[in-house]
This record gives C-alpha cells, structure tokens and sequence, in this order.
C-alpha cells in the first residue's frame, strides 16, 4: 500500500506568517509618512521617529520572510505557486531597499532629505505591489473560505 502524501503547510508557520507579514507594512507607511512631514517641516524629531519606524519595521520583516523561504523555496515546492515566488522577492527587495534607507536615516539629520524619502517611498511600493499581488492571486477556494 503506497500512499502518496501531499506536501502541507506547517499551521504553526502560517500563523507566524499571517501575524507578522502585514506589520512592516505599518512601520515603512508610517516612516514614509515621517519622512514626508520632515521635508516640508525640516523637524529634526520626525527624521529620528522614521529611522526608528525603519528599524522596528525592519526586526518584524525579516521573520515572515524567513517562514516564507521554507515554504516557498524549501519545503512545499509544489504547493508555490509563481505570484509566491514574486512576493518574496518584491518584499526582499523591499527589505534590501530599508536596509538603505536605515543606513541613510543613521546621518546627520540634513543630510537625510532626498534620499530617505525616495528611499522610504521605494520600500512602500514594492510592499504595496506585493500585498496587490497577493491579494489578486487568491484562489476561488481561498475566497470562499475567508469571505
């Protein structure tokens, strides 16, 4: 007797990843928003509020990218699907593009207007172009679960 199991999903995975995934999101809007504020006001305490947004957005984003290399890359191939494999590297990108705008945010506060805001303003559309996708790539049994 030869059952073929198919290749699941860890739940306690899918949880971390459904917790954790939209948080960065929060954290580069509201940095972006930061930034925004201190080109038009010159505020020293906004660019410092947008470089610890960039820093705690940053911790929380690295670990439902973790979860999401073992389930797209490692584990559950056959399960990913192409819009996966896109999100994870839109939001990479987006992590390597903060990673920028975090060191750019550690100058002097002058120093950081141009820079910070394209930078904060890159992070949010390639977050903003993953969640559409993910949104768009849902099936019709994961419509009618969820509502």
């Amino acid at each position: 007797m030869n059952r073929h199991i198919a290749p699941h999903r860890s739940v306690l995975a899918n949880a971390l990843y459904g917790l954790l995934n939209p948080l960065p999101f929060g954290f580069f809007a509201a940095a972006l928003i930061f930034d925004a504020i201190y080109a038009r006001t010159a505020g020293v305490l906004w660019n410092k509020g947008a470089a610890w947004l960039i820093a705690f957005g940053l911790l929380i984003a690295v670990i439902p990218r973790l979860v999401n290399l073992a389930q797209v890359w490692i584990t559950s191939r056959q399960l990913a699907r192409r819009g996966d494999r896109i999100d994870f590297w839109l939001n990479l990108l987006a992590i390597v593009a903060a990673i920028f705008n975090a060191f750019v945010h550690s100058r002097d506060a002058y120093a950081v207007f141009p820079a910070g805001v394209l930078l904060s303003a890159c992070t949010v559309i390639l977050l903003s172009a993953s969640h559409v996708l993910m949104a768009v790539q849902r099936s019709p049994t994961e419509e009618n679960l969820h509502g």
